[in-house]
C-alpha cells in the first residue's frame, strides 16, 4: 500500500486574537477512515483547510502522504481529493459538465474521465440528474455532485467535510456505502460529520476536538466504553457539557 497517512504535530492557527486551532496533534494511518468530530466552531474545517493547503498554519506541521503541506503543496494536491463544507461548482454547467471540468483540471485522459464520471454518478444516484444545470439542484444533490467532483481523480487521500449534510436518509445511506468502498480500496479518508451515527458506523477511529484542542481519540467503541455512554453524542456531552451539533 502506498504511504498515504497523515501526521499533524503541534498545529496552531490564529486569526488575529482568535485561536482557532490550539496545539493540535494526531496521526491518521494509511488506509484508515478517520472521523474528526466536534461542534460548530471547534476548528474542524480550519484544520482540514490547513491540511489541504487552503490555509497556512501559524505554527506546527502537517505531513500529508509523506509531504509537508507548506513545502510540497503541489505534491499534496496531486494525491488528495476535497469535498468542502461549502460546495464550489459552476451553477450554469450541468452536473456532468462540472465533474468533467474538474477532471480536466487534473489532466485526466478523456476515456478515463468518462469512465470515472459514469461510475461515480451511478454510485451516488445522479445519472439522470447529471444533465440538469447544477444551479437547479437541491441541497442533497449539490452534496452528491460535490463528492463526485472531489473524487474524480481517484485520490489516495480524501477529505470529506460534512459530505452528507442536507441529504435525505436514502441518499445518506448510499453515500455511506460509497465511503466504505473508498476504504476498501485502501484510500485514507478524513471525515467530519455532525451525524453521530455516521461516525459510529463508518470510522475506524475518531478524534473529538473542542475550541481547537483534541480532547479524545480512540475507536468509537472504546470511547463509548471508557465514558460508559450509549453513543458518541453522550461521550461528547460528558466531556464538554454540550451537544455535538451546538
Amino acid at each position: 500500500m502506498k504511504q498515504n497517512g497523515i501526521k499533524v504535530t503541534n498545529l496552531v492557527k490564529k486569526f488575529g486574537d482568535l485561536l482557532a486551532v490550539d496545539d493540535l496533534s494526531f496521526e491518521v494511518k494509511s488506509g484508515e477512515l478517520f472521523g474528526l468530530l466536534g461542534p460548530n466552531g471547534a476548528g474542524k474545517s480550519t484544520t482540514i483547510n490547513i491540511m489541504t493547503g487552503l490555509l497556512h498554519q501559524t505554527s506546527g506541521t502537517a505531513i500529508i502522504g509523506g509531504y509537508d503541506v507548506r513545502s510540497n503543496p503541489q505534491k499534496i494536491r496531486e494525491m488528495i481529493g476535497v469535498c468542502p463544507q461549502e460546495p464550489a461548482f459552476y451553477p450554469y454547467l450541468t452536473g456532468r459538465e462540472n465533474v468533467e471540468f474538474f477532471g480536466n483540471l487534473h489532466g485526466m485522459p478523456k476515456d478515463l474521465l468518462k469512465q470515472r464520471t459514469d461510475k461515480l454518478l451511478e454510485l451516488v444516484g445522479l445519472v439522470e440528474g447529471a444533465t440538469r444545470q447544477a444551479g437547479k439542484y437541491s441541497g442533497g444533490m449539490i452534496r452528491r455532485i460535490s463528492l463526485v467532483m472531489a473524487l474524480i481523480n481517484d485520490p489516495e487521500i480524501a477529505f470529506l467535510d460534512e459530505p452528507t449534510v442536507a441529504m435525505d436518509v436514502q441518499s445518506r445511506r448510499a453515500t455511506w456505502e460509497f465511503i466504505k468502498e473508498l476504504k476498501s480500496q485502501g484510500k485514507t479518508v478524513i471525515l467530519t460529520t455532525h451525524y453521530i451515527e455516521e461516525a459510529e458506523s463508518l470510522c475506524d477511529r475518531v478524534g473529538i476536538i473542542d475550541h481547537g484542542t483534541l480532547i479524545a481519540l480512540d475507536t468509537p467503541q472504546a470511547l463509548m466504553q471508557e465514558y460508559e455512554a450509549k453513543d458518541l453524542e453522550e461521550v461528547f456531552i460528558k466531556i464538554t457539557g454540550r451537544k455535538i451539533r451546538e
